[in-house]
């Protein structure tokens, strides 16, 4: 795992230095810049806008990933036809949105009606972050995945800053904020181009017949056919907040964006990885090697599982401190226990592992389009009915028990097909370690300044979670590494 864990680590910086922008921009700056109207247009706008990413994309992204090895020339060839039929994708989401203009306004006419307003930047969104994405995978199967995070991550986040910065000092009007969106969007897709054409990585090439052959017949069928299944997966993870906007108010999706941010910490470790392990899936499977994926699908999900709940206990047992800072918390507090929904979902997300991209590059991929399907329209019906009942927190439990739901039975199908699990002994010693810390949250020390609290409570899970992961050993191999990584660096 030497490739994966070079690149992992590094585009786990680059994320985390992301999270601490992000922090200091949902937890503190946009809420005192903006009021929670405000904050709740100008996450809906963009939400909208990456809803229709995959729409757009055609699928594009698992098809370079796929399809990239087999090719030991023209690169660049097939990087400019999968963006010139990403863009016949992104014309045809156009034409639908304009067709449907109507009834999209109808959405939230009532609730949230200051999203119309700028319903016109959603598409420019969608463009340049469509392009981006493309440029991604392209990157991502050179195994180059650190530099074009750091643009989506922390370019993107910084950018952001700044445009909200400038209207905190009334130097732009809040419609200009909205304007700006696209530049800043714009201005990370072409830091990611200009990355990989210094690399040289990209050369304008339209050369299309020197492909193999049949090889642009199967990947327009193979990204056709895994789009819905991506766009699907996209709706799974956006749909709550547009719901939430349209049902309830703007304010409601402002307490529900920054409760959701908090949550989204937890996954960031499987984000990194993931991206680096696609292409490495992808060759194993073109190899025929089951038992290497295994393998992999087994380190991924320990590794997985034991970093990101400890997050989850770092982020749990400090809630209410957290709280304290945001701007506002009287009205941002409410979404407490949006922040707990969220984050238990994506605990079960990394505890099974890649289960989804080992499908998407397996000949059974045609199940997790059928699968992802169900589970988007399953997370709508589910939002209908607790969002009425429960608000904020009904969309948050909808979207924990269609993480479970989703990632049981994919789990299921790849164990009986292809005999493969991302379980094992050391799954349960990781949660018998992580569990107890756990117990901080009713520590009574109301006493203390927010600030010490934080730093007790966070010692105190460190210890208790380092204390049972030496007692069961657990962690031997990444400590090992990390010694010789610094062993090696060393004089």
């Amino acid at each position: 795992m030497s490739k994966i864990a070079q690149q992992s680590i590094q585009t786990t910086v680059f994320s985390y230095l992301g999270v601490v922008l992000g922090y200091i921009n949902v937890l503190w700056l946009y809420p005192f810049a903006l009021d929670a109207t405000e904050l709740g247009t100008f996450r809906t706008i963009q939400d909208l806008g990456l809803l229709f990413v995959p729409f757009a994309q055609l699928g594009v992204g698992h098809g370079i990933t796929r399809f990239f090895p087999q090719l030991e020339q023209n690169q660049s060839a097939f990087l400019f036809y999968s963006l010139t039929f990403s863009l016949f994708g992104f014309i045809a989401v156009s034409a639908i949105f304009f067709g449907l203009q109507d009834q999209v306004v109808g959405l939230f006419a009532a609730n949230s009606p200051e999203v119309i307003n700028f319903l016109g930047i959603v598409l420019l969104i969608t463009l340049f972050a469509l392009l981006s994405s493309v440029l991604d995978a392209y990157g991502r199967s050179y195994l180059k995945v650190a530099v074009p995070t750091f643009f989506r991550e922390v370019f993107l986040r910084l950018l952001t800053s700044v445009l909200v910065a400038v209207y905190l000092l009334d130097w732009i009007s809040f419609g200009q904020v909205m304007q700006g969106l696209v530049v800043v969007y714009g201005l990370a897709f072409f830091g990611v181009w200009g990355y990989l054409a210094w690399l040289g990585k990209i050369q304008v090439d339209f050369n299309w017949k020197s492909f193999p052959k049949g090889f642009r017949s199967s990947f327009v069928r193979f990204s056709l056919v895994t789009f819905l299944a991506t766009a699907a997966s996209t709706l799974i993870m956006k749909i709550d907040s547009i719901m939430v906007s349209s049902m309830v108010s703007l304010e409601a999706n402002a307490i529900y964006s920054i409760a959701f941010y908090m949550a989204l910490v937890v996954e960031l470790p499987r984000r990194a990885i993931s991206q680096v392990a696609m292409p490495v899936i992808a060759e194993h499977f073109a190899k025929n090697e089951l038992s290497a994926i295994n393998r992999l699908y087994r380190q991924i999900s320990n590794r997985q599982l034991y970093i990101c709940l400890l997050l989850f206990a770092l982020i749990w047992c400090n809630i209410d401190s957290i709280y304290h800072f945001v701007p506002n918390r009287e009205i941002y507090q409410a979404g407490k226990w949006v922040v707990f929904y969220i984050a238990l979902g994506k605990i079960f997300d990394v505890a099974f592992s890649v289960n989804g991209e080992i499908l998407v590059f397996s000949n059974y991929y045609r199940f997790n389009l059928s699968l992802t399907i169900a589970m988007s329209l399953l997370i709508i019906a589910i939002n209908y009915w607790l969002i009425p009942v429960f608000g904020i927190e009904g969309a948050a439990i909808g979207s924990a028990a269609v993480m479970l739901s989703f990632n049981l039975v994919k789990y299921l199908y790849l164990n009986v097909r292809m005999d493969l699990s991302p379980f094992s002994a050391e799954t349960g010693k990781i949660l018998l370690a992580g569990l107890p810390a756990f117990g901080l949250m009713f520590m009574q020390t109301d006493f203390l300044h927010p600030v010490l609290l934080m730093a007790v409570k966070s010692i105190l899970v460190l210890g208790i979670f380092l204390g049972m992961s030496w007692l069961l050993g657990l962690g031997r191999e990444e400590w090992q590494w990390i010694r010789a990584r610094l062993k090696k660096s060393g004089p």
